[in-house]
């Protein structure tokens, strides 16, 4: 099978988008080097603030800054572009719309891929910044394939934001209190599954262990990157 080009909308945050590369790596099937995906990664780390712009309802520094990125990777001739960012796909069908070039969808992967592998769970948590709890990206998803979306309550939900802004952006390491403080909320509410849904959260997962429980949308859109580019996902 020929390989594709991956085009990659990164720098949101740069931690999150170079673990996206690693993970990539090393799970495609490779002998040698010819055997990677050949892969156009733009860091673009002055993208504004996608929680903030989403909060705000002023998303036209956001949008400029996406039609600028899929304008350089059309040009770099990609055949599919992966955003490892998860609130930026509250503006996957307007990125979508600027381009034909196919553009990954990260909820709507996750959640097809928790119906296929865990036809038990029924309330499915969602560890994520404000910004993708308010506009619904992943609950919409979660109940159109007849599942329960379950959110952290206000004090959870600011240990989420805190694990997010003040430990991973930073460059720590993030406070397992914290992580542990929101799983626990979403267990005691009945959730079966939870979906890490922001890249920083599986950065963090990176360094500490997270219960079995925990599905990482980062590793759905590592696994449809590599299968779509043409190579074997390991």
């Amino acid at each position: 099978m020929m390989k594709k080009v991956l085009g990659v909308i990164g720098g949101m945050g740069p931690e999150a988008t170079a673990y996206f590369y690693e993970e990539v790596i090393a799970h495609t099937k490779a002998e040698r080097d010819q055997d990677h995906i050949d892969m156009v990664i733009l860091s673009h780390a002055s993208m504004p603030d996608r929680t903030a712009a989403i909060l705000s309802g002023d998303d036209r520094g956001i949008m400029q800054s996406m039609e600028r990125s899929v304008r350089m990777l059309e040009n770099c001739g990609v055949q599919n572009i992966a955003i490892p960012c998860n609130t930026s796909h509250y503006f996957y069908d307007r990125i979508q719309g600027l381009t034909q070039i196919p553009v990954i969808n990260m909820p709507g992967e996750s959640v097809s891929y928790i119906c296929r592998l865990y036809p038990q769970a029924v309330r499915v948590g969602i560890m994520a910044t404000d910004g993708t709890l308010r506009t619904g990206i992943y609950a919409n998803v979660l109940q159109e394939a007849g599942l329960v979306p379950v959110v952290p309550g206000v004090q959870a939900q600011k240990a989420v934001m805190s694990l997010i802004y003040d430990d991973i952006k930073t460059g720590r390491d993030g406070d397992p209190a914290k992580f542990e403080q929101a799983y626990r909320d979403l267990t005691e509410q009945g959730a079966d599954l939870v979906i890490l849904a922001c890249t920083e959260i599986s950065v963090y997962k990176k360094k500490h262990t997270i219960p079995a429980n925990c599905l990482d949308a980062m590793d759905v859109l590592v696994r449809e990157s590599v299968i779509r580019s043409g190579a074997e996902y390991v």
